[in-house]
């Protein structure tokens, strides 16, 4: 996963620590496959200032499974900038 973050959407594992980390915003996308394991999306700035969103799993543990990462669209971008 940390290849493909870093290959396809030109994210590293830290910036992602750092959306959870400072204001993030977080939107519930789909129901999951397993129960109690739905994805959501959280929307956030790294320290940066880049935005990016970032979908992942949230488990029953209360730990964060990462699926994806990625610089947000203009439309996600704004609809962060109004919360």
């Amino acid at each position: 996963m940390v290849e493909k973050l870093a290959r396809k959407h030109s994210v590293r594992p830290q910036e992602v620590r750092e959306v959870f980390e400072n204001f993030a915003v977080f939107r519930f996308v789909e129901t999951g496959h397993r129960q109690g394991e739905n994805v959501y999306a959280a929307l956030g700035q790294t320290d940066a200032g880049g935005y990016l969103i970032v979908f992942f799993v949230y488990k029953e543990d209360r730990q964060a499974l990462i699926l994806s990462a990625r610089d947000m669209t203009n439309a996600e971008r704004r609809k962060y900038q109004q919360t």
